[in-house]
């Protein structure tokens, strides 16, 4: 069509109008009309930069015979190339070793996981409350007492927080004040057999929970403990487990 002579001008049309007309890319013809050039060389993708002493078949079989004589099974890139240069003085790069190697399947087999893999269905909520509970700390800024730590335990049935305790130095037995209020509030008391196969999940480890000492179950001069009967104590929990990072 762009070589037919215009009846008003007696020119053709040309393959620039007919394209732009049609909304017809021009690359498109082009790289046709040079794929059925046999006069064009098709491109080949070559190494960059200045040729090697050793061409990777030559240094493939040096690799191939140097994994045949070796007593081990299974040996990694990083021996192979060291013995190359020390044994053989064949001085190439680690990379291109690791290139070849993985290129033709002579890497190590890697250790794979052993039993049945655990699935996880993506939700940690439990049907009844008192089953798992979830505890984690964030360090917040305050007006009057600047920087100060914030624990709080949330029930994972109905999010409802069930522990939070406020201190300005955050460690375990700070930590170990809201589950220590929630087997208070929750169960009536802190003993060795109260709160029996409740499970805690602290950050990413899941955790059984244990008796608790007198120890832990005191607080320290600096921390500051919420009053169970607090009715912002579940909003402050929830504000600071979600929002507070």
């Amino acid at each position: 069509m762009s070589r037919t002579i215009s009846a008003g001008t007696g020119k053709p049309y040309g393959l620039e109008r007919v394209c732009r007309v049609l909304g017809f890319p021009r690359s498109t013809i082009y790289a046709a009309r040079a794929r059925e050039s046999s006069n064009v060389v098709p491109l080949v993708a070559q190494r960059r930069g200045p040729k090697p002493r050793m061409p990777d078949a030559d240094l493939l079989n040096a690799i191939r015979a140097d994994l045949a004589a070796s007593p081990f099974i299974g040996e990694g890139h990083r021996k192979v190339w060291a013995r190359l240069r020390i044994l053989r003085d064949i001085r190439v790069s680690r990379t291109r070793v690791l290139r070849l190697m993985r290129e033709n399947a002579l890497l190590s087999p890697h250790r794979r996981p052993q039993g049945k893999s655990s699935l996880h269905d993506g939700t940690i909520t439990t049907s009844r409350p008192n089953e798992m509970w979830g505890t984690d700390g964030v360090r917040i800024e305050t007006v009057d007492d600047g920087w100060v730590w914030v624990f709080s335990a949330v029930d994972h049935c109905d999010a409802c927080c069930v522990g939070i305790h406020a201190v300005k130095t955050g460690n375990r037995f700070a930590a170990l004040q809201p589950i220590a209020q929630g087997l208070l509030g929750e169960f009536g008391g802190t003993g060795a057999e109260v709160g029996r196969g409740l499970t805690l999940r602290m950050a990413s480890t899941v955790r059984s929970t244990r008796p608790m000492t007198s120890s832990t179950r005191s607080g320290s001069g600096a921390s500051r403990r919420a009053s169970p009967s607090s009715p912002n104590r579940k909003r402050m929990a929830s504000l600071s487990a979600s929002t507070g990072r």
